[in-house]
């Protein structure tokens, strides 16, 4: 039930070069076979405490663990008309025990929402044609848990310019969510069998989201390359979650309740600087603003630094603040006419900060003496936010080709 921003274990900022050149006619003719470009395996334990629950009104702990693997498998083929198809499959899948979501029916020994595993498989094909520098792309994706199913649909379009100096990226998204509608145990119309929860006691309900991204990168010159980055999304059908409960003035008690639209507009700014042969500053700014009344500001650097050519460490900062949602007040702090209303602190005014720091290993005849096994990465992020809330992250890359 809780869904973790394991995003933060892929982000290995990189910058990605590849030559336009034309193969020769025997590259062509081998790599008419589907063949391995690389395997990609990352692992990540996730651990958070703090002491504003949702579920039990904005009160409580909010102590979680999540450990999440991944594996994708990269392939690619040359056609006959010499155009690069790609394809890639991931799978993934995590395991997290969350100490509020037991709190949803605290009469039981232990509900099936107080742990859980997440599997999520996705696929993904590309046709890149060198010559144009064009590349065209469809993706598709599946996620499941206890309380929720969502599937995923994509497209892509990529414009590189002759001289590589500039790139285009547009990209459509849609998840199409199917909720189990759970409601804390004091308001449910219908007690769970003998105390128990089974899946088909709930009713359910749909959330989509159609999210688009557009990015133009811009090389100006030797050691600076600038993106511009844009990110509009659009959610519909049930956003709240009702087995978050808000207590009201009076002392009455209600389950979350949200609008059933939410507007989001993300736009960014990232720039890579190379100062020199073992320095690469690496900087990000986003605004976000959503028709919630959210207004959030993100600052991020990071800077890799070569100790040989083939070990680097990159320590990393995050900065993070925004505005509080209309609808948001704290525990006993809603009046009862109003007809939105959350104590999830996700949605509250704070800042946060993260601290961290990653390591890379990446000899060229390969690690362990094998010449397959291309890089290891591990990295490391505390985040601590105004509200209390404290994280820890772990993550792991290795990276075969």
């Amino acid at each position: 039930m809780i869904r973790i921003p394991f995003t933060l274990i892929g982000m290995y900022l990189s910058m990605v070069a590849f030559s336009q050149t034309r193969p020769t006619e025997d590259s062509l003719y081998k790599n008419r076979k589907l063949t391995v470009d690389e395997v990609n395996f990352v692992s990540g334990y996730y651990q958070q405490d703090g002491n504003n629950s949702a579920v039990t009104g904005g009160i409580g702990s909010e102590k979680l663990t999540d450990f999440a693997n991944t594996i994708e498998l990269k392939l690619s083929k040359y056609d006959r008309k010499y155009r690069k198809h790609n394809l890639a499959f991931e799978v993934g899948i995590d395991h997290y025990t969350s100490a509020s979501s037991d709190k949803i029916d605290p009469h039981t020994i232990s509900s099936a929402s107080m742990s859980d595993t997440r599997f999520y498989p996705s696929a993904s094909w590309s046709i890149q044609n060198e010559k144009k520098g064009t590349t065209i792309g469809v993706s598709a994706s599946f996620s499941n848990e206890f309380d929720y199913t969502s599937i995923g649909i994509g497209t892509s379009f990529t414009k590189t310019s002759k001289n590589q100096n500039t790139e285009f990226v547009g990209k459509l998204q849609a998840y199409l969510d199917t909720w189990k509608v759970i409601y804390p145990v004091e308001l449910r119309t219908t007690q769970s069998i003998r105390g128990e929860e089974h899946e088909d006691d709930y009713p359910s309900a749909p959330r989509n989201s159609y999210s688009a991204s557009f990015s133009l990168s811009q090389v100006l010159n030797k050691k600076l390359q600038v993106l511009l980055l844009a990110e509009p999304t659009y959610q519909t059908g049930l956003l709240a979650t009702k087995y978050q409960r808000v207590y009201f003035s009076d002392g009455s008690l209600q389950a979350e309740t949200l609008p059933d639209k939410r507007y989001k507009i993300p736009v960014g700014v990232r720039a890579n600087y190379f100062a020199g042969d073992r320095f690469i500053i690496r900087s990000f700014y986003r605004y976000y603003s959503d028709n919630w009344g959210v207004k959030a500001h993100t600052i991020d650097v990071e800077m890799p630094i070569k100790i040989t050519p083939f070990v680097s460490i990159s320590p990393f900062y995050r900065f993070y603040k925004q505005s509080a949602a209309d609808y948001f007040a704290p525990y006993g702090q809603h009046v009862i006419s109003e007809n939105y209303f959350t104590s999830d602190y996700d949605l509250s005014k704070f800042t946060a900060n993260m601290l961290g720091a990653g390591f890379r290993l990446a000899p060229p005849k390969g690690l362990c003496g094998m010449k397959t096994w291309s890089s290891l990465e591990l990295r490391y992020g505390h985040y601590n936010r105004s509200d209390g809330l404290q994280s820890n992250i772990v993550s792991l890359h290795l990276k075969f080709k």
